[in-house]
């Protein structure tokens, strides 16, 4: 037997990791198949697909700019380009099952397989779920969803609940405490505070720990700082100062993580996933400019069952301060986020999403159809 899937979704790490995780479960469950990927041709998946050994196509794809944009006049052209690939590319590849976790270029490869008569399945990782999920949901066989409360959104027998597909090496942070601090040259006499602002930089993070520095610092606490590659030329002046690692990228998050006492990040669904297996005193900090807010959706899913704490970029001049002091110094509250936060974690969604792949490549393959 050799299945074929095609995966698409991109734009983002939060569309594109997920989907690599599922890919790398399907070959581990069916080493002959075949994985195509498509994304957009301009976007970040054109080099991280390749990378973890996938083969991928580009489509000329974008979003609509949310402020008026000479971009804007170029969707419909774009939109009917891409169509007409996804369409080539389909028809070539003959997928048993076609995949989507998001973005613009997903919406036109899914919708596209979905009027060929291919099973469909999508991958929602947000709480609130974005436009191209919500209308390939009518003709998927399979919604899988990483928060309770989607039938708002979605047709409610195609929802299965099954969380956001993580790295597997974050399962056993815990054990490698002692390599991280090793790893990262760590005093293991101070706690260590992690920030996280993405892969690309949250220029309000990077802002606010410039501001508050010394004042963290002067709780016994280390700094590892990943500011993203936009601003490291910004802020890598700060790693002369003691206590303070600036990083553009963290190649090891499993033991950045294990090295981590708290966190500060941001609230992208993939980021509160692998946040929740890890299980440390997290502090999220949203970005406000994303589609529909829904970081900020994402990140108060978890701080309703005080599993972390929410502060509003507009409220960290007021609240910054007297969260971290608290966060830092009672003992009793790092336990009750750790504990609650861990209990939210779902750690076999990569596993529980294939499952729902597979049941429908059994019925594509005994139906023999022609395409």
């Amino acid at each position: 037997m050799k299945p074929r899937f095609i995966i698409s979704g991109g734009g983002t790490g939060g569309h594109i990791y997920p989907a690599i995780a599922i890919a790398n479960e399907l070959k581990s469950r069916f080493p002959q198949c075949e994985i195509l990927f498509v994304g957009a041709s301009d976007k970040m998946e054109m080099q991280k697909v390749p990378q973890a050994g996938y083969k991928i196509e580009g489509l000329w794809i974008a979003g609509i700019q949310r402020q008026l944009s000479l971009e804007n006049l170029k969707f419909p052209f774009k939109l009917i380009s891409s169509l007409m690939k996804s369409r080539k590319i389909v028809k070539n590849f003959k997928p048993d099952v076609a995949i989507g976790t998001g973005g613009f270029a997903s919406g036109a490869v899914v919708k596209v397989a979905a009027q060929m008569g291919i099973p469909t399945v999508i991958q929602e990782q947000n709480s609130y779920p974005g436009i191209t999920n919500k209308l390939l949901s009518k003709n998927a066989k399979a919604i899988c969803v990483a928060y309770d409360g989607l039938e708002k959104f979605f047709p409610k027998e195609k929802i299965v609940l099954t969380g956001n597909p993580v790295r597997q090496d974050l399962l056993s942070v815990a054990d490698n405490r002692q390599d991280a601090v090793k790893h990262f040259n760590l005093d293991p006499n101070k706690k260590t505070l992690l920030v996280l602002g993405g892969s690309l930089g949250a220029r309000r993070i990077n802002q606010l720990i410039e501001s508050e520095m010394d004042f963290i610092l002067s709780q016994n606490v280390q700094i590892i700082w990943q500011c993203g590659k936009f601003y490291f030329e910004e802020y890598k002046k700060y790693n002369k100062k003691e206590g303070v690692q600036v990083l553009s990228f963290i190649d090891r998050m499993d033991l950045v993580y294990a090295a981590a006492d708290m966190i500060i990040s941001r609230a992208g669904a993939s980021s509160v996933s692998e946040l929740a297996i890890v299980g440390k005193p997290t502090i999220f900090i949203p970005s406000p400019n994303v589609a529909e807010d829904h970081q900020t959706k994402n990140a108060k899913a978890i701080a309703d069952k005080n599993g972390a704490i929410l502060i509003k970029e507009s409220e960290l001049d007021i609240r910054f301060k007297d969260v971290f002091s608290e966060v830092v110094q009672n003992e009793a509250l790092q336990k009750e986020l750790s504990q609650n936060i861990k209990a939210l974690a779902k750690p076999n969604a990569t596993k529980d999403i294939v499952d729902e792949v597979v049941k429908l490549v059994m019925p594509q393959r005994h139906k023999g159809t022609k395409r």
